[in-house]
């Protein structure tokens, strides 16, 4: 299970901007100027509440969320795969 720390742990390895809403917090992954995704932690809930939104949220299995979390996958590899998925792109706009 994905819990509360995992999703800091994601939002600052993505170098994810973190915007306080009212029920939760927001973690927008910006990639050369465009949003690539955003997902909510929840700021109320216990450290060991799930957070089981992640993986969706990450366009990867819950696995390699979890290997996300835990450093074996990194913010390097992680956009390598968005980009294989044609989830990014490297142009940038503006």
């Amino acid at each position: 299970m994905l819990t509360k720390k995992h999703a800091e742990d994601i939002a600052k390895k993505l170098h994810a901007e973190i915007r306080h809403k009212k029920a939760h917090d927001l973690a927008v992954v910006e990639y050369n100027g465009q949003r690539v995704l955003q997902f909510g932690i929840r700021r109320g809930s216990r450290n060991d509440s799930g957070h089981d939104h992640l993986p969706n949220n990450l366009h990867l299995h819950p696995r390699d969320a979890l290997l996300l979390a835990q450093c074996p996958l990194s913010r390097e590899e992680w956009l390598r795969r968005m980009k294989e998925k044609g989830l990014i792109t490297d142009d940038e706009k503006g």
